[in-house]
């Protein structure tokens, strides 16, 4: 919900500002009509004058201006005073930061003012506007017209008449019938309610009507202003983000004390609640809604613990649908991107950390003279979502440090092609003999599958520019040096006597050596049939069980092509593999077509 701070008395412990004050340079004589209050003997009439000194520097005769805002309870009959003769006064109060104003009550010695103007600045005392003008006659001192004929002027002379002679108080409500507001944190509650100075203007004295009377000797004694109490209602100012506040820069320490700091909720910060806190910048920044009670709280940036802060972007806010906005600053842990969600150039992510962890991007460890330097993306070393390196012609290896199988000569222009039927020596490329007597064809069990391979120097950045921004890499990067005996779509009952654990349609993302086993990672775009294991539409690898010793999968499987694939399955590892019986077709519509309606009606 939205909170409010509870409502105290500005003045309290704070000294106000006057022109002048009595005695300041000498002790003055000065005369006044008692306070009937005090002096209970006397139910009626004026009684008679009191004259007494004032000196600014005696504490028991001065009347300094802090004795308008002491406790009013512990100090009923301290005041302040004028010096004598002067027409024109100010008070003056300063606040150290924005508050809000509720009301304002004046508690007069001497007679009040025939004319004064009660207001308020909102830039530290640079302009001042009007609260309320206020005058024996509204029209002739002001040129406006009093409230009390035409309800929600500016002015009243309802606070203004010269009796009581003493005690007569002066009130002004910031919110009245004729200042409605709905919602106390809008715009047009601040610009009435919040203030950084007050000043009261005294304009014009006036003199008690005790003095037609009798002879008074001496009147200029009388000639001066006087106040008991200055109380000035009100509350720190939180645009509804916090209900208590504490001590602000140059604030009084005494006891009920309206300090000027919020101490705010709703994932707020500022003096006054008045922005977001440094992580919570995901939406833009709104005050409480006091019609409604909403809190409108900060919404914390998703910066998976790589950013102490974040900013509202607002082309980013509208790019989202107004969802999210926020952009994380100065991504730590080797993190970038508008939510610290990938890895800086020359790092990849590591599979096995979750993204909040600040090891999740791993350096990139390619071998400098077997990796290319022109890549999909310049500032690339290494794939940033799998580590594998950006290899050379004929070089192979997760970190380019070797040649591939077929290839000799390692360097940097990469590795060439061997003058071989088969294999040959990585150093001399001489032809291993050995190999030229077997069948091209012959598919060897257990062989292996080097992890990756080169940038093709003589492929369009287009032909490998792939959906989701995903790359490819296998050994299949020179297709002519890999043949394979493929599995053809038969008959019906061919097809059905595979008994086939999987079929689906599938694109081919990578293709990696393990050491003992190859992986290649697909895409899986559509499952027409499933067997034990779980498929779902989503990256996920298949296993196959043959590969020849020149680096190529088979059947073979290309990088960026989508496939039909069927093949078997290993339920107690849960994964899919393919051999030289899996029927593995390059994906064409009717193809699919075809396979589905066999599933569907012939497979019985």
């Amino acid at each position: 919900r939205s909170c409010n701070p509870p409502v105290g008395n500005l003045a309290t412990g704070r000294t106000p500002v006057t022109l002048t004050t009595c005695g300041q340079n000498s002790t003055e004589l000065y005369c006044f009509y008692p306070d009937q209050n005090v002096l209970h003997r006397v139910t009626h009439g004026c009684g008679q004058p009191r004259c007494t000194k004032c000196n600014a520097n005696q504490p028991d005769n001065s009347h300094l201006p802090a004795d308008m805002t002491d406790d009013f309870f512990a100090n009923p009959i301290s005041w302040w005073q004028s010096a004598q003769g002067v027409h024109r006064e100010e008070i003056r109060l300063d606040f150290e930061t924005e508050f809000y104003l509720t009301h304002v009550i004046a508690v007069f010695k001497s007679p009040r003012p025939a004319a004064m103007v009660l207001e308020r600045s909102q830039d530290y005392g640079q302009t001042w506007r009007p609260y309320k003008y206020f005058s024996v006659n509204c029209t002739a001192t002001f040129g406006l017209q009093d409230d009390l004929t035409e309800e929600g002027s500016m002015c009243t002379s309802r606070y203004s008449d010269a009796m009581p002679c003493t005690r007569g108080e002066v009130i002004y409500r910031a919110l009245s019938p004729a200042n409605k507001i709905e919602d106390p944190y809008s715009p047009e509650a601040q610009d009435l309610l919040k203030l950084t100075n007050l000043r009261l203007l005294l304009l014009k004295r006036q003199e008690c009507p005790c003095h037609g009377l009798g002879l008074v000797e001496k009147p200029q004694r009388f000639a001066h202003y006087a106040i008991y109490d200055l109380i000035i209602r009100g509350s720190c100012f939180c645009n509804g983000h916090a209900e208590e506040c504490e001590l602000a820069n140059r604030t009084g320490v005494m006891e009920n004390v309206v300090h000027g700091k919020c101490v705010c909720r709703h994932n707020t910060a500022g003096d006054h609640c008045e922005k977001c806190a440094p992580l919570y910048n995901d939406q833009p920044w709104k005050p409480g809604d006091g019609k409604t009670g909403a809190p409108n709280e900060c919404r914390k940036c998703r910066c998976h613990n790589h950013a102490d802060s974040c900013h509202f972007d607002l082309s980013v806010w509208l790019a989202s649908g107004k969802r999210s906005g926020g952009v994380c600053d100065d991504c730590k842990h080797n993190t970038e991107g508008h939510r610290c969600q990938r890895c800086k150039a020359g790092y990849y992510r590591d599979r096995g950390k979750p993204l909040s962890s600040a090891e999740v991007c791993k350096p990139c460890a390619c071998q400098p003279m077997g990796s290319a330097n022109a890549t999909f993306s310049r500032s690339w070393r290494c794939h940033p979502k799998t580590g594998f390196c950006y290899c050379k012609p004929g070089v192979a290896g997760p970190n380019c440090d070797r040649c591939l199988m077929g290839y000799w000569g390692f360097g940097e222009h990469g590795c060439r092609p061997c003058d071989c039927a088969r294999d040959c020596d990585q150093h001399t490329g001489n032809c291993f003999n050995g190999y030229d007597n077997e069948p091209f064809f012959n598919i060897p069990i257990g062989g292996r599958i080097p992890d990756l391979v080169q940038t093709p120097a003589n492929e369009s950045e287009e032909e490998w520019r792939w959906n989701d921004h995903e790359q490819g890499f296998s050994a299949l990067r020179h297709p002519e040096k890999c043949v394979c005996k493929e599995k053809v779509l038969g008959s019906v009952s061919d097809f059905c006597q595979m008994k086939y654990a999987y079929v689906i349609k599938a694109r081919i993302l990578s293709a990696h050596d393990k050491g003992t086993h190859a992986e290649v990672v697909v895409k899986v775009k559509k499952v027409l049939k499933s067997g034990k294991v779980k498929i779902t539409r989503s990256n996920r690898s298949i296993y196959p069980e043959s590969w020849t010793n020149r680096g190529c999968t088979c059947p073979i499987l290309n990088p960026g092509t989508d496939y039909l694939i069927a093949g078997q399955e290993d339920s107690r590892t849960s994964k899919l593999l393919v051999n030289m019986n899996s029927l593995v077709k390059p994906w064409k519509a009717h193809l699919g077509k075809q396979v589905s309606d066999i599933l569907r009606t012939g497979c019985k």
